[in-house]
């Protein structure tokens, strides 16, 4: 587990690193599978352990910096999400009733629910994420507001998972004479 939680550290930093255009009240969406994780096809192996090494790397660095984590649960509960009720109050989410258990919405929502001062599930983030990471196939984009921007990250994984990355940036729009400020940071 030693092993594991250095590396959701690691990517934790590249992300906060390069989505440079987080602030404080911003909102990142974090999917993982703990199965991926351990090395197992995902959804057939779900580990709190895991689960436990990865929030332990990733929630106090996103407290510290006044960022609200979502916890998008398995297909099993249709991707909702486990926020702060202080989040769904901010992005003015739709509250949803269930609980997620280890084969129904997956060890990582569980660890958020234990860890949440007040949680709540949602059914969606309405686009509203500004960064997120997919640990083992979870696909979270749709929760990330238009438009998504690849993070081509150095930390590519966690246990055994694939881990993707991506920050947002606003639309260009215009046409032909419009004029654009530069976008901060990498990526651009």
């Amino acid at each position: 587990m030693d092993t594991v939680f250095a590396q959701a550290s690691a990517a934790i930093d590249e992300l906060l690193e390069k989505a440079v255009t987080l602030k404080s009240g911003d909102m990142v969406v974090i999917g993982c599978s703990t199965s991926e994780v351990g090395g197992h096809m995902i959804g057939t192996s779900s580990s709190e352990e895991v689960a436990k090494a990865i929030m332990d790397a990733v929630l106090p660095k996103l407290r510290e910096r006044e960022i609200y984590l979502a916890v998008q649960c398995c297909e099993h509960l249709n991707r909702c999400l486990v926020v702060e009720r202080e989040c769904m109050e901010k992005y003015d989410l739709t509250q949803v009733w269930v609980r997620p258990q280890l084969h129904a919405g997956g060890a990582f929502a569980m660890q958020a629910i234990a860890r949440f001062d007040d949680y709540v599930m949602v059914e969606d983030l309405k686009g509203k994420a500004s960064a997120g990471m997919d640990i083992g196939g979870t696909f979270i984009g749709m929760h990330m507001h238009p438009v998504v921007v690849p993070i081509h990250a150095e930390n590519k994984k966690i246990g055994s998972a694939n881990v993707t990355m991506a920050r947002t940036r606003p639309k260009y729009i215009g046409g032909p004479r419009a004029a654009y400020d530069d976008m901060p940071g990498p990526g651009k």
